[in-house]
């Protein structure tokens, strides 16, 4: 979840929130309550930027230290940062302003998101900040860690022809941890019309498939995008954006995206919905290739070593994700295959 910094105070509300919305228009689904009352948010970027806007220093300032405060008065989701401002020229001061704020009233570390890079001379400098603030708060080598948006065609293809994304990672020298794609910023770059930007435009493919190529086995997660299509208003409203979320969630995860971003609470319960369906959809068909593979029986499909690799980790995913409870195998020797 993206909430801006100055709307943080309710974020534990959120699984509330959204249980509500459940009630609201009728849809009983009790693993999902279940879900949303133990752990609604996962994973959260507190936003100083798009979400939370310009503003003067000063309430810049306070909008850090107030939601560094919120953060540490417990409970936090288990995985947390925040996404700064973009080190383009006009934002550079202000980004490198609530960081190391944030860093020196919250203290502890957090994953940070860096939006709208267009090049790896940001990625590089990027480093050299994570670098120095190390220095300055007696931190290890190495523990400040980062995400890149993907939110400009130049940050997947460049003028020469090259996949800048794969540059990208380079020139983060390990501290990449993530690649975010950024629906709409990237559509109006791309001149798509607004009434057309969406997770499933062929621009949006395309840029998602470079991605997937350019982070293929360097250990650097995936997340696509967010629709801002919120499941608010009359009973056919939330219904419909309910339908549009929960369609786009499991394209995603079909598509071997297995995060993505959501900005309101009544999104969590299709989230969740859908993720949970996607695992528990394909769990006897994964299983039963797994046992033919690892029997040497023979059948209709002529699984290879790496296939059984993904059929384990697809398993693995299940159970970790909660949507399965027993995946057929041991955990171990899903690992094992791995």
């Amino acid at each position: 979840m993206y909430i801006p910094a100055d709307r943080l105070d309710n974020f534990r509300e959120w699984g509330e929130i959204a249980t509500t919305a459940m009630t609201d228009f009728p849809w009983e689904a009790g693993d999902i309550r279940a879900k949303l009352a133990a752990e609604p948010i996962e994973d959260l970027r507190v936003d100083f930027e798009d979400g939370y806007g310009v503003r003067p220093d000063d309430q810049e300032d306070e909008a850090v230290r107030r939601a560094a405060k919120v953060l540490r008065a417990g409970p936090v989701p288990p995985f947390l940062g925040i996404r700064i401002k973009s080190l383009e020229a006009a934002t550079r001061r202000r980004a490198l302003r609530t960081l190391d704020l944030f860093l020196d009233s919250y203290q502890d570390t957090v994953e940070i998101t860096l939006p709208k890079v267009s090049g790896p001379d940001q990625v590089t400098a990027m480093v050299t900040l994570c670098e120095k603030l190390e220095k300055a708060y007696g931190l290890a080598a190495g523990t400040l860690t980062f995400e890149i948006q993907i939110e400009l065609p130049s940050a997947i293809l460049a003028a020469d022809g090259t996949a800048t994304v794969a540059r990208l990672i380079t020139a983060a020298d390990g501290r990449c941890t993530g690649l975010h794609y950024g629906t709409y910023d990237y559509s109006a770059a791309a001149g798509i019309a607004a009434a057309y930007q969406s997770m499933e435009h062929p621009a949006a493919d395309y840029a998602k498939a470079v991605m997937q190529a350019a982070a293929a086995q360097t250990g650097v997660r995936l997340s696509d995008g967010s629709t801002n299509i919120l499941p608010v208003g009359t009973a056919e409203e939330v219904r419909s954006a309910w339908a549009l979320h929960y369609r786009l969630v499991r394209r995603s995860l079909e598509r071997g995206f297995y995060q993505g971003w959501d900005l309101h609470p009544a999104q969590l319960p299709t989230r969740y919905a859908a993720t949970y369906a996607f695992f528990r959809d394909g769990r006897t068909a994964a299983v039963d290739r797994l046992h033919r593979y690892l029997s040497r029986q023979e059948s209709g499909i002529a699984d290879e070593p790496a296939t059984a690799r993904a059929l384990a980790a697809y398993l693995l995913r299940g159970l970790d994700c909660g949507a399965l409870t027993d995946a057929g195998l041991p955990r171990d020797d899903l690992l094992r295959l791995i």
